[in-house]
């Protein structure tokens, strides 16, 4: 990708603390996350990602885990919310 095209679609929130940033976990995105979640609860704002998301993304090392003791075999991915779960798309 060109310089001009990252420029451009560069997110606000980086433009703003990837100099800081860079110096935090994960190419800097550690410090973006524990930022942005920290000024969501000063302004009282809802938080970017919920306790089903979190769930969701920490989900993956242990099923990795049982996946590779039982041979690479395939795991079904839990649904957090118990089927109430929305489809942005829908």
């Amino acid at each position: 990708m060109s310089d001009d095209l990252k420029k451009k679609y560069e997110h606000p929130l980086w433009t703003q603390l990837g100099p800081k940033a860079q110096s935090g976990g994960h190419g800097g995105m550690d410090y973006v996350m524990a930022w942005r979640l920290i000024q969501c609860m000063r302004e009282g704002l809802a938080p970017d990602f919920d306790v089903y998301d979190a769930a969701a993304w920490s989900a993956p090392l242990p099923l990795t885990e049982i996946s590779i003791a039982k041979g690479s075999m395939p795991m079904k991915f839990p649904d957090f919310t118990r089927g109430n779960w929305k489809n942005p798309r829908a």
